[in-house]
């Protein structure tokens, strides 16, 4: 009740306009970009909130410490080791399994500054779980948000970055400064798989 009344307070007074393909009915990874601020996180959960999403999202170990935590975990936060990330595909893969629909929030961009590729995270769990990918996405220069497509990837990793930066094209992100290009370093190689554990 609550999410739904914030929602929509939150849309109707805000100078953002809400964009959105039908949204997924299954487990999906949703990418969040451009990444360029941290105010993509109270539009992340608007947009999930307003189209009853539930959404579990990673985030940096550091973010879950202390009085945070409880918080972090309520709005759907799973803590990541970055000194052991194949843990993160077991929870999610453990999550699928046991009959919960949701979208995973990733945010490849990283660091929310203009320089170097995406992380292949998202392109790995979505290739393991069988997940499809749905893009998410904020533009400043039309004051517009949303999600677009929900597809499945083919395993070609070029084809499928192709089909991704097509889309994010024209999206500038809140800082279109820090926007950075959909590009992953193994797009011209296979990207790794990560090996599950029964």
């Amino acid at each position: 009740m609550f999410r739904r009344l914030f929602s929509r307070v939150f849309w109707a007074c805000s100078r953002w306009t809400l964009r959105s393909e039908p949204a997924p009915t299954r487990p999906t990874v949703l990418i969040g970009a451009p990444h360029t601020s941290n105010w993509d996180f109270v539009l992340m959960l608007a947009i999930a909130w307003r189209l009853e999403i539930p959404i579990r999202w990673l985030g940096k170990k550091s973010l879950f410490a202390g009085w945070r935590g409880p918080i972090m975990r309520a709005l759907g936060g799973i803590p990541v080791d970055r000194d052991d990330p194949s843990r993160v595909v077991d929870e999610v893969l453990g999550r699928i399994r046991s009959g919960e629909v949701f979208g995973l929030v990733v945010t490849p961009d990283g660091t929310r500054r203009a320089t170097g590729n995406w992380k292949s995270g998202f392109f790995r769990i979505a290739q393991e779980a069988g997940m499809p990918v749905t893009l998410g996405y904020v533009d400043r220069t039309t004051m517009t948000t949303g999600l677009g497509p929900t597809f499945e990837l083919s395993g070609d990793v070029r084809a499928d970055m192709d089909r991704i930066r097509a889309f994010y094209a024209d999206k500038a992100g809140l800082r279109p400064e820090f926007r950075r290009e959909p590009r992953l370093s193994a797009e011209d190689a296979p990207v790794p798989a990560v090996s599950s554990r029964p």
